[in-house]
């Protein structure tokens, strides 16, 4: 599992969505189209309802407002988010996206490498890239959490 071909998506990341988010994004080396995928991706961001911006759900290291919540559905994860600012609203929707209907240890096995390859991180600036690794880091935890076995189910 710890072999990541490059530009190779025949599940290379763990998840087909993601692979497919990633391919799209490696389509064009214009940073402006990167960019505007990212922000059309925003407008699909499926909401957190405002009740559910707790601490538990706030990403850290974010400059910006990020929140995002995974809740376990007949063994999969589904996740939501809210962010205050554009992009990296549509970088938490990029993520909720590509994580979304996987298991928790599906979402465990998944390599932050592939931020790399969205070729993302040679146009944000330094603090964005640096959230959109927080976001991620936080679903992980989410769902690492989710994987434990409780008392409630």
């Amino acid at each position: 599992m710890n072999q990541i071909k490059e530009y190779s998506f025949d599940n290379s990341f763990g998840s087909n969505s993601l692979d497919s988010l990633i391919e799209r994004l490696q389509s064009t080396s214009d940073p402006k189209r990167r960019y505007e995928y990212i922000l059309w991706l925003a407008k699909s961001l499926p909401i957190l309802n405002e009740e559910l911006h707790l601490e538990t759900t706030k990403v850290k290291g974010c400059i910006s407002e990020v929140y995002v919540l995974g809740i376990l559905l007949n063994g999969k994860i589904q996740w939501k988010g809210y962010s205050d600012a554009l992009i990296t609203k549509g970088l938490l929707a990029f993520l909720i996206k590509g994580l979304n209907d996987l298991t928790p240890s599906e979402v465990l096995s998944i390599d932050e490498k592939f931020i790399e390859m969205t070729g993302l991180s040679k146009s944000l600036t330094p603090s964005r890239a640096n959230g959109f690794l927080n976001i991620f880091l936080k679903m992980k935890a989410q769902a690492k959490k989710l994987l434990l076995p409780s008392s409630d189910n």
